[in-house]
């Protein structure tokens, strides 16, 4: 009986590591992928929109068949008490302004850069524990974010140019800020989800995605309002479009079930073969080409985040 529950165990976690590894990996070719000569036909605050959209839809119909077969409990009703909804704005939106910038970094960075840069959310991320949730940090986690540091700097170097570095310091200035609003916001979001742990995760995230629809929509009036009345809500939209939509609401998802079901062991699998993945692609589809900088850099991000999960602090 423990072996097939070890084996079920095992082959759970597969699963998640696969598909998160192939949803992180593809996210940002996706995106590369949707640019027409360097820029974006379709309006980004729409995708952003769907998505919040595809996000909300997806945990209603997780909860609805857990409301089939469990029935309506305590802690999966939807319906709630305002102290407990008026937390989920503020993540909301951090992850609206970080998502939108996710778009636009590409206008200074390819997809394998996009990628290796992404890991420096887990340096604000342990900063922002130790020093707002008093999270004590070990000696081997502190050397780890230098070694990050030092990987995503490595990546970036230039060998063939008079310029030091492949990216533009938009492109950095980009990177640092999204890595902030996503420490803020993945903090702040799993303490929310801590607070409640019996709290069935399809509610939480429902409301924590009904919030991302309110506030993409305001971002969508906003910004391209006059655009969407002249030419249509889905004009320069393509299949690829289609596509990456759907593959970042799903990649929201799997997050959210990594962090709540799973352990950062499965997170360190994912982010590193996909730095690979998106790396090997990318030179078929956009004829990246590999230096030994940006693979000596992959390997230093890459042994940082496994020494990062490996050295918390007990």
């Amino acid at each position: 009986m423990a072996v097939k529950a070890e084996t079920l165990e095992w082959k759970r976690r597969s699963v998640v590591i696969v598909a998160l590894t192939v949803l992180t990996s593809s996210q940002g070719i996706l995106i590369a992928w949707t640019k027409r000569a360097g820029f974006y036909k379709y309006s980004v605050t729409t995708a952003n929109f769907l998505v919040e959209l595809l996000k909300c839809v997806i945990s209603l119909v997780a909860l609805f068949r857990v409301w089939q077969n469990e029935g309506v409990t305590e802690d999966n009703k939807l319906n709630t008490t305002f102290d407990e909804v008026k937390v989920y704005p503020i993540p909301a939106m951090l992850y609206l302004v970080k998502n939108l910038l996710q778009y636009y970094i590409f206008i200074y960075v390819d997809a394998p850069s996009y990628q290796v840069l992404k890991n420096l959310n887990i340096i604000s991320t342990g900063v922002l524990y130790w020093l707002f949730l008093s999270r004590k940090l070990s000696n081997i986690q502190w050397c780890a974010f230098l070694l990050l540091a030092l990987g995503c700097t490595t990546a970036q170097l230039n060998p063939s140019s008079e310029h030091v570095f492949q990216t533009h310091m938009e492109g950095w200035t980009m990177a640092i800020i999204m890595a902030l609003l996503s420490g803020f916001a993945g903090v702040y979001t799993e303490a929310i989800m801590k607070k409640r742990p019996s709290r069935n995760i399809n509610v939480q995230n429902f409301w924590l995605y009904i919030f991302g629809v309110v506030f993409n929509f305001g971002a969508m009036v906003v910004q391209d309002f006059n655009a969407i009345a002249e030419r249509g809500f889905f004009h320069g939209y393509t299949m690829s479009t289609f596509i990456m939509i759907i593959n970042h609401a799903l990649s929201g998802i799997a997050v959210s079930l990594v962090m709540k079901f799973a352990d950062n062991i499965v997170k360190v699998y994912s982010t590193s073969v996909a730095m690979l993945f998106t790396a090997l692609l990318s030179m078929g589809l956009f004829g990246f080409r590999l230096t030994l900088p940006f693979c000596l850099g992959t390997m230093i991000v890459s042994v940082a985040v496994y020494l990062h999960s490996q050295g918390k602090a007990t």
